[in-house]
């Protein structure tokens, strides 16, 4: 399970580190994409096959699967980490996310996800009004 917050440099290559609690469970590769929010995701494997799964699942003929799946499965790049457990996010994704020279790294239960610092500043300003959080969860059950 990925849990935590972490920020991080972007070099001039395009190469972000991946905390190193993160790395064993992207060692047999992963995937990053596009994600909801204006974020990215970083899923191993196992997990976006999971997601790969699901999408497959959705009947072809509902607009929002179509677009859900092309969204996230067009911008999508397999990787494996480097020896200093190290990415290269591709110029387009690092574009679509707005990441220049950091990124706030953000453990998210089955994917991480990788932030543009300010975008991530405020959403996790609204996410921690308690007004705020309370009226979204209402209807989940929690």
């Amino acid at each position: 399970m990925f849990t935590g917050e972490y920020r991080h440099a972007i070099d001039a290559k395009g190469r972000v580190a991946v905390p190193a609690r993160f790395r064993a469970e992207l060692a047999t590769g992963a995937f990053v994409s596009r994600w909801i929010d204006s974020c990215l995701a970083i899923f191993p494997r196992p997990e976006w096959d999971k997601l790969a799964n699901r999408v497959a699942e959705l009947p072809v003929s509902d607009a929002g699967a179509r677009v859900f799946s092309r969204f996230v499965f067009s911008g999508a790049f397999e990787f494996v980490l480097d020896a200093q457990g190290r990415l290269v996010l591709p110029p387009g994704l690092r574009d679509f996310a707005g990441l220049t020279s950091d990124a706030v790294v953000v453990g998210a239960r089955d994917h991480i996800e990788l932030w543009e610092p300010a975008v991530w500043a405020t959403y996790s300003a609204e996410m921690n009004s308690a007004d705020a959080l309370a009226a979204r969860i209402t209807d989940l059950g929690i």
